[in-house]
């Protein structure tokens, strides 16, 4: 089969926030041009998109997942993305290789939070941007209160397509406004050709073509000159005018669905067809230059049994069978031999994709997310797909002792195929650190981690990474002197501690006058105080902001030695340490959390509880972002709390900014717990 042209190529993220049925939708499209044979359902794990048994088990959407389809001699590859935030990196690689995003929106919870979060990302990608309001079955659905919350908080440039006939159970059909025709409830059926417009509807349809009308002739001004002479407008004119209004940003379509009913599903892929650019019209999502063929790698799938499978986009020239491309980021080789065309979980093989087109490909040794693949080297770095930093951090341990390799080998291979996961081992706890955007996502990767690779994993609360440092001056003079019948030990230094303003870094300055210590022998000072400042005497952190003075001591010419010194070294901080007023530091969190407006009184009390300082609130349309700065102790379990208060509809992100003292009274309780702790670990 021969490759599809670029013209004749559709490009299509679904996307939204959670709960608003885009794999449905997606399900609905393929059962309406005859991909699958019946429509599948969430619940019963059938549907094309969700086939994985993690989204079987908590149902809703993990991974991004490839579906395509054809419709008026045009393929359209759709890629479903999860809506939960927990997941929200997917999204991201699938808005930076399409031309088109499709926003799903309930018709009963309307604009949310993860709404926002899609729209600002394909924004700033440049993507044409369409919307359907699905699940106006639903009661308390209501698509023209959805509609004015979509033009006050989405853009005022949003326009509906289609009208339902009907409300809620109701629900009897649609009316496409573009083309002037209705399409009928067909109850879980294909849905059939297009019908006459229900009489009781005749007025309220001519309204809402007439407002559809009014921004789409902005967008050409002879159209607008006929317009507003009183010419009836042909519907292919206005089509391709929406079509150039849509790929400028300049018009955002609305349609309406029930994808559950298969209701809507024609007309919203009419909408695809003539509204979504593309590749020929909007070109490769970046230029390579230098290069015949070019292919950008935009997801990683980790399978035990039939290895990585990358999914690709074609940026220049065709991949077939026998292409051997170079990976920029190895400069390796790699062949392209076993091509697929993914359905979902399922794949069939494939001999070629054209240019704009997306695919599979099975069996790289060594390609990853990211890569950009070209015929031969070339100086073009990828863009960055720009994925959030985790903030959700869980220590792990292997339930098999010894296994610890081997939870890091799965763990890799999970983090190539969702970046967003973070695996690290803390320096100052020793601990294996699992970062992720929630435990939720957390706990997937382990489940998936367990079931994939054999490995079984126990989750931890991770210890709060603390710091110890000073806040006056201390001198102290310390000697050691050991003997044992042969050689001795004799090492003899004085040392002056001093806090570095801003309580960061450690400085040691070499004050000795004359040879009281020989220059061979002071490095050792060094040492053994830096070792000593490993282990603080407040809760065990690790010491910083301290400047260290060597100012005095004395050398035996025969007993002294490097280990005598450096032991001499770690024994006169530990002293003067004592005597300098030691504090303890902890890392304090910026935090930024979107809430709807009703939330806010709850989310700020809460954060207050939490020692947060809140900086500034920034209301948008119905959704309140939240500035603040929390240590991090106060917010490792903030999630579960945010979902409580919000009932789901909270976001948020942070990231360390610095690290401050700790009240008095929280830091005796955690020079209290670390004390409790070494007593029970010596007795």
């Amino acid at each position: 089969m021969a490759a599809t042209e670029p013209g004749k190529i559709r490009n299509v993220a679904v996307v939204g926030h959670r709960g608003t049925g885009k794999t449905s939708l997606v399900e609905a499209l393929l059962f309406q041009t005859g991909e699958v044979n019946r429509l599948g359902t969430i619940e019963a794990g059938t549907t094309v998109s969700d086939s994985d048994e993690d989204e079987q088990k908590r149902q809703l959407s993990i991974s991004l997942s490839h579906a395509h389809t054809e419709w008026q001699e045009r393929k359209i590859n759709l890629l479903d993305c999860p809506g939960d935030p927990s997941f929200q990196g997917e999204a991201r690689c699938a808005l930076r290789v399409v031309e088109g995003a499709l926003v799903v929106v309930s018709g009963v919870m309307g604009f949310e939070v993860g709404t926002a979060r899609v729209k600002k990302l394909a924004e700033e990608l440049g993507l044409a941007r369409m919307l359907v309001v699905n699940m106006l079955d639903r009661e308390r659905a209501d698509f023209y209160r959805t509609l004015g919350q979509i033009q006050e908080q989405f853009s005022s440039k949003c326009v509906a397509v289609h009208i339902p006939i009907g409300t809620e159970h109701e629900l009897e059909g649609i009316v496409d406004v573009l083309h002037m025709c209705a399409y009928m409830s067909p109850d879980g059926q294909k849905e059939s050709d297009p019908v006459a417009i229900p009489d009781s509807m005749a007025e309220l349809a001519q309204e809402y073509r007439e407002k559809l009308l009014d921004e789409v002739v902005q967008i050409d001004e002879a159209l607008m000159e006929r317009y507003l002479e009183g010419e009836e407008l042909d519907v292919h004119d206005v089509a391709d005018a929406l079509k150039l209004g849509v790929t400028r940003g300049e018009v955002f379509p609305v349609g309406c669905a029930v994808a559950t009913k298969n209701l809507g599903t024609h007309a919203l892929l009419d909408l695809l067809v003539e509204g979504v650019p593309s590749p020929a019209k909007r070109g490769a999502p970046f230029e390579v230059e230098g290069a015949a063929t070019a292919a950008f790698v935009f997801k990683t799938i980790a399978d035990p049994f039939a290895g990585r499978i990358n999914l690709f986009r074609v940026l220049k020239g065709d991949v077939t069978t026998e292409t051997t491309l170079v990976d920029h980021r190895e400069h390796s080789k790699e062949r392209t031999g076993s091509l697929l065309q993914l359905q979902g979980k399922a794949t069939t093989p494939a001999k070629e994709f054209g240019e704009g087109d997306l695919g599979g490909v099975a069996k790289l040794k060594n390609v990853q997310t990211g890569d950009l693949l070209t015929d031969k080297e070339v100086a073009v770095e990828p863009p960055s797909f720009g994925f959030p930093e985790p903030v959700m951090s869980f220590a792990i341990t292997p339930t098999i002792k010894g296994e610890e390799e081997k939870v890091a080998t799965a763990i890799k291979r999970l983090a190539e195929e969702d970046p967003t996961l973070r695996l690290r081992r803390d320096q100052q706890t020793g601990e294996e650190i699992l970062a992720g955007m929630s435990q939720m996502h957390v706990e997937v990767a382990l489940e998936r981690a367990k079931r994939r690779f054999g490995v079984d994993v126990e989750l931890h609360q991770p210890r709060v990474p603390y710091l110890e440092t000073i806040r006056s001056e201390s001198r102290a003079r310390h000697r050691y002197k050991k003997q044992t019948g042969g050689r001795g030990q004799f090492g003899d230094c004085e040392i002056v501690l001093r806090p570095i303003e801003g309580h960061e870094g450690y400085e040691f300055v070499d004050k000795i006058v004359g040879g009281v210590i020989p220059q061979s022998y002071r490095p050792a000072v060094d040492k053994g105080i830096q070792e000593a400042m490993q282990h603080g005497e407040l809760a065990g952190a690790p010491i910083q902001g301290v400047r260290v003075e060597l100012v005095d001591g004395q050398y035996h010419n025969v007993d002294s030695s490097e280990m005598a010194f450096k032991i001499a070294g770690s024994m006169a901080f530990k002293e003067a340490y004592a005597k300098a007023d030691p504090v303890l530091l902890e890392p304090i969190m910026e935090v930024e959390v979107t809430v709807p407006d009703e939330a806010v009184g709850a989310v700020n009390g809460d954060l207050n509880s939490r020692r947060g300082r809140l900086n500034g609130m920034e209301p948008a349309g119905g959704m309140t972002t939240i500035k603040a700065e929390v240590p991090m102790a106060e917010i490792l379990t903030y999630s579960q709390s945010l979902t409580s208060m919000t009932g789901g509809r909270g976001d948020y992100a942070m990231h360390l900014l610095r690290y401050e003292q700790v009240p008095t009274h929280v830091a005796q309780r955690i020079v209290d717990e670390t004390k409790k702790a070494r007593e029970t670990a010596n007795a």
